[in-house]
Order: C-alpha cells, then sequence, then structure tokens
C-alpha cells in the first residue's frame, strides 16, 4: 500500500509543478500582444476555413485553459482569455484546438482511435473511483495476502489501469500532432511572427507535458500492480 500512496504522491507533486508552470507560461505570453491583432475566435476561424472547415462552430467556455474541442458536437470551446485575447497565447491554444478539428475532418487515426475508446475508458475511470475507496478499507490487504477476492480484485486493477494506461498513451500523439498543425499553419500563414511562434510553441510545449505527467502516472500505476501479479509466482 506504500508504494502505491509514494507513486501518487510523487506524481501528484511532479503534475503540480508542471500546471504551474504551464499557467505561469500562459500569463506570460497573454501579455505579448500579436502584431496583427487577432483574437483567438478569429485566429480559430481562419484556420478552420484554410482546411476547408464550414460546419465546426466557435463557442466561449467560462474558466481558464478549459479550451477543448469536442468531435461529438463539432464545437472549438475556448476559455475567455482565449476567446477574447489578441495574445501569443491566445493564438496558440485557439489554433492547437482548431488542429483537433482538423484532425477530425481529416479522420486522423489515432485520435479516432482514442475517441472509440472513450466510454470504455469512462466506465474504467468510475470503477476506479470506487476500487480505491475498497483498497484503502481493507481491499489491499486482501491483495497481499493473495485470497481468492485479493486476487480478482488484482486482475482487475491491471485490468482498468491497462484501460487508463492505454488511453492516456494514445492521447500523447494526438496532442502533439495538433500543436504541430497549429504551429505550421500559423507559421505558414503569417499569422505569427517568428518571435511570436517561438513563443506559442514554448507555451503549447508545456501543455503537452501535462499529458506526459499523466501518461506516466497511469503506465506506473500499471506497472505496480503488474509487479505484484507477477512477484506471486516467486512465492
Amino acid at each position: 500500500m506504500n508504494g502505491i500512496i509514494l507513486l501518487s504522491i510523487v506524481f501528484m507533486g511532479i503534475s503540480w509543478l508542471v500546471s504551474n508552470r504551464l499557467k505561469g507560461k500562459f500569463k506570460k505570453y497573454s501579455k505579448v500582444g500579436l502584431h496583427n491583432g487577432l483574437s483567438g475566435a478569429e485566429i480559430a476561424e481562419k484556420m478552420l476555413h484554410d482546411n476547408g472547415i464550414y460546419d465546426v462552430k466557435i463557442t466561449h467556455v467560462e474558466g481558464q485553459l478549459t479550451d477543448h474541442y469536442n468531435p461529438q458536437n463539432k464545437t472549438v470551446n475556448l476559455s475567455t482569455d482565449v476567446y477574447h485575447g489578441r495574445s501569443v497565447a491566445a493564438a496558440g491554444v485557439a489554433a492547437h484546438e482548431v488542429g483537433h478539428a482538423v484532425q477530425h475532418a481529416t479522420a486522423y487515426a489515432a485520435l479516432r482511435m482514442r475517441s472509440a475508446m472513450v466510454p470504455a475508458v469512462s466506465f474504467a475511470s468510475r470503477m476506479m473511483g470506487m476500487l480505491n475507496m475498497f483498497l484503502f478499507m481493507g481491499g489491499f490487504y486482501m491483495i497481499t495476502q493473495g485470497s481468492a477476492m485479493g486476487n480478482m480484485l488484482l486482475i482487475a486493477l491491471i485490468g482498468i489501469n491497462g484501460a487508463l494506461a492505454a488511453f492516456s498513451l494514445i492521447t500523447l500523439p494526438v496532442e502533439f500532432d495538433a500543436s504541430k498543425r497549429a504551429l505550421n499553419w500559423m507559421e505558414r500563414r503569417n499569422v505569427v511572427s517568428q518571435n511570436e511562434h517561438g513563443m506559442a510553441k514554448d507555451a503549447l510545449k508545456w501543455a503537452a507535458l501535462t499529458y506526459v505527467v499523466g501518461a506516466l502516472a497511469a503506465v506506473a500505476n500499471l506497472a505496480y500492480y503488474l509487479m505484484i501479479f507477477l512477484g506471486r509466482g516467486d512465492d
């Protein structure tokens, strides 16, 4: 039990550091105005049309860094600072989210795979929440003792964490590719200057690192339970 708690603490700490760094970068680049004066919403619309996409709606959502693309209703949802912002940060985030819309329109394989996994992963997440409560109430002792119930619980944990790890890993190419599409388009269309492009790239790099940390944490959790399972063969 101490092992999984230690893993959680380590990755929570790393995640906190990366998240704070991302917020700092966004705050810094939000103060740098674009030379063309375009807002995030205007950049998003321009990138959509440049890619021949006219059936995706750009909407405004509350919160900070809550920007996302919803493939179910084809909406690019931009937070207040991005939707109205006319900064390097707003440009990078807006173009990144449109990058997902372009992936959807072009049937990008990794995005299709990720979308197909969403129902199973949602179920796995709910089950993990229930199992975590059970583990803290004595379920972990059952696992370490190798009882029949403990074995069933361990197999369930491996299956659930396997699904979560797979989802986290397939998310990585989706996010990196969306940023690549955004940066390439902004450079090709002269939406940003060379200096602005470097700042947008830096901001998107730190955004991507949050997904990297999440994937590493998911893989570490899976490896932890696999080690317990495989270690029983030595008993």
